[in-house]
């Protein structure tokens, strides 16, 4: 007998409240205590989540770097959204389940939510190395069939040098590139990579301690 998987969602109108935005956020505190608090997250069956826009489905959206470089990476036939195979993307991370004790089985939503992130990125990639994780923007795409059900939380792991290998199949031609070899591949990449290259600096920036992306001219966080 085959389990209908369960999955994180919050509720569009919890968003909505918040501020709907199209594309990025960097109001990372405001939304985060938003969603982190207290019944606001649920679980609610995948095939529910990815028909009905009324809920958003929480994805952790983790990239890594060097400083220098980006880990990059085609999804291939096994990946879990069949409507994104074949398209590239810097950003590891899935669906967060109810095996990851979050957020029911919790009182601090946000420690149990980081611990289910790094559960999620093992199961795809072997990371050798310890890393600082910041959140650093969120991401919404209502332009796009996937994009109406799904927000992205960004996390931004920096490591001093990239040795990481891929564990799950769903991941093909693994590599690291700069921002410009990024640059030279846009066309090719899931929308979510698109909008974080395109704010590539404001998330470093972000990511820096001390640092906040409101300060930077052109950027804001209303």
């Amino acid at each position: 007998m085959n389990t209908v998987e369960q999955v994180l969602v919050v509720e569009r109108n919890v968003v909505d409240r918040v501020g709907s935005f199209q594309g990025i956020s960097f109001a990372v505190d405001r939304f985060l205590d938003a969603l982190f608090s207290p019944g606001t997250l649920r679980f609610i069956p995948r095939p529910q989540a990815e028909e009905d826009p009324a809920y958003k489905q929480i994805i952790p959206y983790v990239l890594m770097t060097d400083g220098d470089r980006y880990l990059t990476y085609v999804r291939g036939t096994r990946a879990g959204e069949q409507r994104l195979v074949g398209q590239r993307s810097i950003g590891i991370g899935g669906h967060i389940n109810p095996a990851d004790d979050l957020p029911l089985f919790s009182s601090d939503y946000r420690e149990a939510y980081g611990a289910a992130v790094e559960r999620e990125v093992a199961e795809e990639v072997v990371v050798d190395a310890a890393h600082p994780d910041r959140m650093v923007a969120l991401l919404n795409d209502d332009s796009t069939e996937v994009g109406r059900v799904h927000l992205g939380i960004v996390h931004y792991w920096c490591f001093p040098s990239l040795r990481i290998r891929k564990r799950e199949k769903m991941i093909t031609r693994l590599s690291f590139m700069n921002p410009t070899e990024l640059r030279e591949v846009r066309d090719t990449m899931e929308s979510w990579s698109q909008l974080c290259l395109d704010h590539m600096d404001v998330l470093a920036s972000s990511a820096a301690p001390r640092r906040s992306p409101c300060d930077l001219p052109g950027t804001s966080c209303a």
